[in-house]
C-alpha cells in the first residue's frame, strides 16, 4: 500500500554556520503569508530561542516551522551548521524528504557544508542548492557554482544525488532567482522549487509509526514529544504504545496534540502520516528516538546512529574559597541531576559518574558543545568548575589511536607563513593549498583534535583577526606523540584580598592581565599570563606603604591597560591539565587546582 499526499513537502535547511538559513526562513515565513503576531513583524532572526543563540547568531538547536502556501504546506527543519551540534542534525533529518543546502557566494563550500550534505545523502534526501549572500562585493557566484558541484561529486552516494537545481538570491535582501545576475525579486522560485522537487510524504502502512526526533517540557501538560509520522494517524484521545529497541511501554492516552504553523503550535483534533506533529499524554519522560505506535501493534522504526563524542571535560563542585556566593544550585546531587536531564534532549552528550562522587566526567562533540552546556548552566543558576579539555582516545588493532580533524583556514597570502609555522608544532599536514580571489590561500590541514585546543585565539592574534578557521571530525588515526601546550606560565596570586592598582602597575610589565583594579581574589586564582614559560606567584593585593613624606611624580595617577576578560570558550582553550576554570552566574575565574604554592610543588 503506497498512498501519497500532494498537500505537503517536508524540508531540511542546512548550510555552514552563519550562510543565512534563520534569515531565509525569516523571509519563507514573511513572505509565504504565514500568520505572524504583531511584535513579531519586525523582529529578525525569528527562529532563534534562546538569550545564548540570539547573542552569538547561531542555531543551536533544531527546529520546526511551517508556512501554507496555495498549493501545500511545508513543514520546515532549521538544522545548526556547526559539527559540533551534528547530533541535532543527524536526528531532525531523518523527518523530511529534501532539503535546501545554503552556500555563501564569497565563502563557498566550508567544512560544515560538507559535514551537512554528506548526512543529508547518507539517508538519500532530494537535494537542492541556494547560492546566497550574491549582493556581497566579494561573491564569486562562478567558482563557488563549481566547488559545489566537486563536493557533490566527492560525496555522492547514488547518481541521482548529482540530478539537483541551483538558484541563487539573497536571504537579507528577500529574493531568489535562477539567474545569477538577479539583484530583485521575491520567494516564490524557491516555493516552486519546493513543490516540484521534494518528493511528497508516501504511506506504506496503515498501522501508525509517529518517530519522536525532539523534545519539549511544559508546565501544564508535562512532557512533549515532537516528531514524524510516517505510516497511519493519530487523533486526540487515541491509545498508543512507546517502542524504542526491545522495550514497549505501558498504554497511554494522547491528551493533546499541535501541527506547527508560523512559530507558532496549533491545537488539532486529528494528524496523518507525512504530518509532523507535537504529542503529550506520556505517563514518563519520553526518549528521543521513541517511535508511538498502535496498542496491539508495536513497530518501532530504526534511528540514525549518531556520532561519538570526540572531547572530555570533568564537572565537579566548586571547592574554591568564594564557593557558594553567586550560585543557587552547588550540591553535586544537583549538577548531577541537572546533567543527566540534559542527556535526554542533547542526544550527542555522555555523562558518566566517576570515583568521586562530586566529579562527572563530560564528553561532546567539541569545545563549543560542551561551552554552550557549562553557559546554559551557569545562567540557570549553577556553579560548578570544569576542568581542561582531553581528547578521547581509542584503541584500534590494538594501537592507540586520537581523533583527527579536517582544518580549512582562509587567509590573506601574507599570513601563510605564520600559520603554517604555527600549526606546525601542533602536528598539522598540509593537505593542500588554494589561492583564490585577491591575494587570497585556502589552505587543508589534517590535525589531531588536541592540536586544535588553543589554537582560534592564537591564530586570531597571528592572522590580526583576518583569517577564518573551520574544522570538521575526520576519523580516527595513531596518536602521533606529545603536543606543546601553552607556552606561557600562569600569573598565579599568592594571597586572599582586593586587587590594587598599586599591584597591578607594578605587574604590567611582567604579562598580560586577567583582573583589574577592586576584584577580589584568593590565593591559587589565576589573575595573568606570565610573559615567560614558567608560572609565578605574586600578590595583586599588595597595598603602598603610606608614609607622610610626598615625592614628586610617584604619587601620580597609575595608568593600567585594560584586562583580558576572559570568555568560557577563551578560558577552555587557554588552561592547562593543572588548571580549573571555576564558573558561576556572575563569574568566570581560572584558577589552579591545587591553590596552595606547596601542594602544587609537591604535585608537580
Amino acid at each position: 500500500m503506497n498512498e501519497k499526499r500532494e498537500d505537503i513537502r517536508n524540508i531540511a535547511i542546512i548550510a555552514h554556520v552563519d550562510h543565512g538559513k534563520t534569515t531565509l526562513v525569516d523571509q519563507m515565513l514573511r513572505q509565504s503569508g504565514t500568520f505572524l503576531a504583531k511584535d513579531q513583524t519586525n523582529v529578525d532572526r525569528l527562529m532563534d530561542s534562546g538569550d545564548i543563540e540570539k547573542e552569538r547568531g547561531i542555531t543551536i538547536t533544531a527546529k520546526n516551522t511551517a508556512i501554507c502556501l496555495p498549493q501545500a504546506k511545508i513543514n520546515i527543519v532549521d538544522t545548526p551548521g556547526h559539527m559540533d551540534f551534528g547530533g541535532e542534525v543527524e536526528r531532525t533529518l531523518q523527518m523530511v524528504e529534501g532539503f535546501l543546502l545554503l552556500v555563501d557566494a564569497a565563502e563557498g563550500p566550508l567544512p560544515g557544508t560538507r559535514f551537512v550534505l554528506q548526512k543529508a545523502l547518507a539517508l538519500n534526501l532530494k537535494p537542492m542548492v541556494l547560492i546566497n549572500k550574491i549582493d556581497r562585493k566579494d561573491a564569486d557566484v562562478q567558482r563557488v557554482e563549481s566547488e559545489i558541484h566537486d563536493l557533490f561529486l566527492e560525496i555522492a552516494i547514488e547518481a541521482e544525488h548529482l540530478d539537483f537545481t541551483v538558484l541563487y538570491g539573497s536571504s537579507k535582501n528577500g529574493y531568489v532567482s535562477d539567474n545569477p545576475d538577479a539583484r530583485s525579486g521575491n520567494m516564490q522560485p524557491l516555493f516552486d522549487l519546493i513543490l516540484s522537487n521534494v518528493p511528497a510524504p508516501v504511506q506504506k502502512d496503515e498501522d501508525l509509526q509517529l518517530l519522536i526526533t525532539s523534545i519539549d517540557h511544559s508546565d501544564y501538560v508535562g512532557c512533549i514529544g515532537i516528531g514524524r509520522i510516517f505510516n497511519g494517524k493519530i487523533n486526540f484521545g487515541k491509545q498508543i504504545i512507546c517502542c524504542k529497541d526491545n522495550k514497549v511501554s505501558n498504554p497511554t492516552k494522547i491528551t493533546k496534540l499541535y501541527q506547527f504553523e508560523g512559530l507558532a503550535k496549533k491545537e488539532v483534533e486529528a494528524a496523518r502520516f507525512g504530518d509532523i506533529v507535537a504529542v503529550a499524554g506520556f505517563e514518563g519522560e519520553v526518549t528521543i528516538g521513541t517511535t508511538i505506535c498502535d496498542v496491539d501493534k508495536p513497530k518501532p522504526l530504526s534511528y540514525v546512529a549518531i556520532d561519538e563524542p570526540t572531547l572530555s571535560v570533568y564537572f565537579s563542585v566548586n571547592n574554591s574559597p568564594f564557593s557558594g556566593k553567586e550560585g543557587k544550585f552547588l550540591t553535586s546531587r544537583q549538577i548531577r541531576d541537572r546533567l543527566y536531564k540534559e542527556l535526554k534532549t542533547n542526544v550527542a552528550l555522555r555523562v558518566e559518574d566517576t570515583d568521586s562522587p562530586e566529579t562527572f566526567k563530560v564528553s561532546g562533540r567539541g569545545q563549543l558543545h560542551l561551552g554552550i552546556l557549562m553557559e546554559t548552566m551557569r545562567r540557570e543558576g549553577y556553579e560548578f568548575q570544569v576542568s581542561a579539555p582531553e581528547v578521547i582516545y581509542k584503541e584500534i588493532n590494538g594501537k592507540k589511536c586520537e581523533p583527527f580533524e579536517l582544518l580549512t583556514i582562509d587567509v590573506g597570502a601574507e599570513y601563510q607563513g605564520v600559520v603554517m609555522e604555527g600549526l606546525g608544532t601542533r602536528k598539522a599536514i598540509l593537505q593542500e593549498m588554494t589561492p583564490y580571489g585577491e591575494n587570497k590561500l585556502k589552505l587543508e590541514f589534517k590535525i589531531p583534535a588536541r592540536g586544535l585546543i588553543g589554537y582560534r585565539s592564537q591564530f586570531m592574534t597571528a592572522t590580526r583577526g583576518t583569517g577564518l578557521l573551520n574544522h570538521r571530525f575526520f576519523d580516527y588515526e595513531k596518536f602521533v606523540g606529545d603536543i606543546t601546550e601553552r607556552i606561557n606560565g600562569a600569573m598565579v596570586s599568592m594571597e586572599n584580598g582586593a586587587v590594587t592598582a598599586y599591584a597591578l602597575d607594578a605587574l604590567q610589565p611582567r604579562g598580560t592581565l586577567f583582573v583589574g583594579p577592586t576584584v577580589n581574589v584568593y590565593e591559587g586564582m589565576i589573575v595573568g599570563e606570565h610573559n615567560r614559560e614558567n608560572d609565578i606567584d605574586v600578590n595583586p593585593a599588595k597595598k603602598k606603604k603610606l608614609t607622610n613624606m610626598r615625592a614628586s611624580g610617584s604619587d601620580d595617577t597609575v595608568k593600567l591597560a585594560p584586562p583580558k576578560i576572559m570568555t568560557l570558550e577563551e578560558a577552555l582553550e587557554w588552561i592547562n591539565d593543572d588548571e580549573l576554570i571555576e564558573i558561576t552566574p556572575e563569574s568566570i575565574r581560572l584558577r589552579k587546582r591545587y591553590l596552595k604554592s606547596f601542594e602544587r610543588k609537591k604535585n608537580k
